[in-house]
């Protein structure tokens, strides 16, 4: 059974944290935004999507003993944000509408073939559209419990970030917390 800490005392939140093995915690390096979690009603279909049509792979998984339902943290590999997935018996609702996850691909052409993956597959698909400048070139693709990923090619997203962070003095690798 966990100790109970204090919900008003930070430090006492901090030291209580499980220990990652072979750490003495003192290497903290997140810093920032690092995740988003979906709840989904079947972890394996969903992580053979995320994997099809975001290229990402499992980075740590484990099941909740109690409930025997799974836990997935999903990442690209490119940076330290993983995308969380919470398998539920009765999923909240998805991000639809203009709600989504956006994904950067290499080309043009990469978007065209997710875009006709998901009309194969017969997922519901918004696209392509080509926006110009600069939201660029992207594509809708339904996940099976109804979230929205966005391909995209062109959106510059990094280099804005990084310009912006030059411009007030702060390195966008790590982000400056008050």
């Amino acid at each position: 059974m966990a100790t109970p800490v204090p919900d008003n005392d930070p430090d006492a939140r901090q030291e209580h944290l499980p220990p990652r093995p072979g750490s003495d915690l003192s290497d903290r390096v997140d810093a920032g935004l690092t995740h988003i979690a979906l709840t989904v009603a079947d972890i394996d279909r969903s992580i053979a999507f995320y994997g099809d049509f975001a290229g990402f792979e499992v980075v740590h998984r484990r099941t909740d003993p109690v409930s025997a339902h799974s836990v997935a943290w999903l990442s690209d590999l490119t940076r330290p944000f993983v995308v969380v997935l919470i398998e539920a018996d009765q999923p909240s609702p998805p991000l639809g509408g203009l709600n989504h996850l956006g994904v950067a691909v290499n080309a043009r052409a990469d978007v065209d073939r997710l875009a006709a993956k998901g009309h194969e597959e017969s997922r519901k698909v918004l696209g392509p559209v080509d926006s110009g400048y600069p939201v660029g070139y992207w594509a809708f693709i339904e996940d099976p419990d109804g979230h929205n990923l966005e391909v995209s090619f062109g959106q510059e997203v990094g280099l804005t970030v990084e310009t912006h962070a030059s411009e007030v003095g702060q390195r966008a690798d790590r982000p400056a917390h008050p």
